[in-house]
């Protein structure tokens, strides 16, 4: 059976339709799913650190332990909290949450005096990830996303290579 040019054009246009809607169902599924995970990580957050204090209080006393515990959970909220305002993962902020909890890691190894090498090796963690925080933060100084958050280089602005 041959189309006529009618026929074809609007089964295209039907087509481009039903693509353009699978399109935005999709990115609206996609985005209630970011949403509600962010919600959970959020309320889960929220929930330990509450649950942490309410320990801490029913003990008496915070050890140093508890203290960087609650720095991890305020470094996790503020990293959704920054996702949810710019829709934008700061990884910076994954990376300080690694730093304290390796910091945690070496305090209750000097409590329980474990070998010096292990010790060594979370010191070199530490300076690792440290270092990978610089190199985020000159990256992101002298390598800028572009407004559509796709990167590019300064030798497409004009700037230094």
């Amino acid at each position: 059976m041959v189309k006529t040019k009618s026929a074809a054009k609007a089964e295209i246009v039907a087509e481009a339709r039903v693509r353009r809607f699978v399109h935005h169902a999709g990115n609206l599924l996609v985005e209630g799913f970011h949403l509600l995970g962010l919600f959970a990580i959020g309320a889960s957050t929220v929930w330990a650190a509450a649950a942490t204090f309410l320990s801490m209080v029913a003990k008496g006393h915070a050890s140093i332990e508890d203290l960087l515990l609650l720095f991890i959970y305020l470094e996790i909220g503020a990293m959704v909290g920054i996702y949810f305002k710019t829709n934008r993962m700061p990884v910076r902020f994954l990376i300080y949450v690694g730093i304290t909890a390796v910091t945690r890691h070496v305090v209750v190894a000097t409590t329980h005096q474990k070998p010096e090498m292990e010790m060594l090796l979370t010191a070199v963690a530490i300076l690792v990830l440290a270092l990978a925080v610089v190199a985020l933060r000159f990256g992101s100084y002298y390598l800028p996303s572009a407004p559509t958050g796709k990167p590019y280089f300064h030798s497409d602005i004009g700037g230094k290579t």
